[in-house]
């Protein structure tokens, strides 16, 4: 089995790869394997609504978006999907949206590629706007008819500055739990 996850921050290496792989420590505890794909301050180019991948039936996004492509890819593959944005604005980043409606438009126009895979979203938050970010993740995998598993709060963690996050210990302990919750899911389907 396998989960492919997306870094939407544009810190490569900040809070949010950090939560990140919390989730995937736990999911290879269980043997999952695991891969990370950054997407943050990343040229991607979001749905245009043109109806192009509807019309050619071919899994893929007709504007140059190579990156996204691959994640189309990726996410068809994997047995579950993994999503990781800060707060910006109260909301997810603008590649993260990028991601999330091109994929979304693309796999459900070509017979809901991603239907019955596991996803979760995971929120690195400085303040406020965090259940809106976690939300907006969730409709994604909601309207693709795939599976959320929960954990024992909402999937997000405080911190400003990289690392700080891990000072967060309720909030790691609810990405933890939900790597082990997300790891027990996919061992249920597959098994």
């Amino acid at each position: 089995m396998k989960v492919i996850a997306f870094n939407g921050s544009p810190r490569r290496n900040g809070n949010t790869s950090l939560l990140i792989n919390e989730v995937f420590n736990e999911l290879q505890k269980e043997g999952i394997e695991t891969e990370l794909i950054q997407i943050g301050n990343k040229p991607v180019h979001g749905c245009t609504a043109c109806g192009k991948c509807k019309e050619k039936k071919n899994g893929k996004c007709h504007i140059k978006n190579d990156l996204l492509n691959l994640s189309i890819e990726k996410m068809i593959d994997a047995d579950g999907i993994l999503i990781g944005s800060p707060v910006y604005f109260a909301d997810i980043t603008p590649e993260t949206k990028a991601l999330i409606d091109v994929v979304g438009y693309v796999t459900r126009a070509n017979g809901h590629l991603l239907k019955h895979k596991v996803g979760a979203g995971v929120i690195a938050v400085r303040r406020g706007g965090a259940l809106h970010t976690f939300e907006s993740i969730n409709n994604f995998f909601l309207i693709n008819q795939m599976i959320v598993p929960g954990s024992s709060y909402w999937n997000f963690a405080f911190g400003r500055e990289p690392g700080d996050v891990l000072n967060d210990e309720e909030g790691i302990n609810t990405i933890k739990t939900l790597g082990q919750n997300m790891a027990w899911l996919l061992n249920k389907i597959h098994n």
